[in-house]
């Protein structure tokens, strides 16, 4: 591995070719500090491996069994979905993140658990790397775990990331992952 001069660019090594078997990541994004460290591992990892990411965000129902009934009305949808992409992008542009990391932004109504599992199959991704809020007792029961969930269901690995841990990527913010 390569780093230039700047602490915070890491770039995979001109010298030898990129490692086999990571070529997509799937990074689900809620707009959470939880899944901003996600992308920071998730921009990591595709430096390592030149690989390319793919961020999802996922807007759930508003809690009701019938989700035809809760959803937004179509123009409303489409602003909704409008707006999250562009955040996305911003997170992109705010972090730094080298121009052809990102692969693809995919906006998504549903349940998370369902479209990012859906997402992982159909872009046939090679690892989910997603955040835990690390809810515990009633506040798990009544949220439930998103992370869990999809863990059970993945059809590739998942790597999460918790808001607290020992940490082993860089931490000197996630601008990180120029290709060489």
């Amino acid at each position: 591995m390569k780093t230039s001069s700047s602490p915070t660019s890491i770039t995979p090594s001109s010298q030898s070719p990129p490692r086999e078997g990571i070529r997509s990541i799937l990074v689900p994004l809620d707009f959470s500090e939880a899944a901003r460290k996600a992308l920071v591992y998730a921009v990591w990892f595709a430096a390592q491996f030149g690989a390319r990411l793919t961020l999802i965000n996922v807007i759930e129902p508003a809690g009701a069994p019938d989700f035809d009934k809760t959803s937004p009305p179509m123009p409303a949808r489409a602003d909704l979905m409008e707006r999250c992409r562009t955040e996305l992008e911003l997170i992109v542009e705010q972090e730094g993140i080298a121009p052809g990391v990102v692969d693809r932004i995919d906006i998504r109504f549903g349940h998370s658990y369902q479209e990012i599992v859906d997402a992982a199959r159909m872009l046939n991704v090679d690892l989910i790397i997603i955040s835990t809020h690390g809810y515990t007792g009633w506040k798990h029961t009544i949220f439930g775990s998103t992370t869990e969930r999809v863990m059970q269901q993945a059809p590739c690995p998942v790597l999460v990331v918790r808001e607290h841990e020992k940490e082993f990527v860089p931490a000197a913010g996630i601008r990180r992952g120029s290709r060489a």
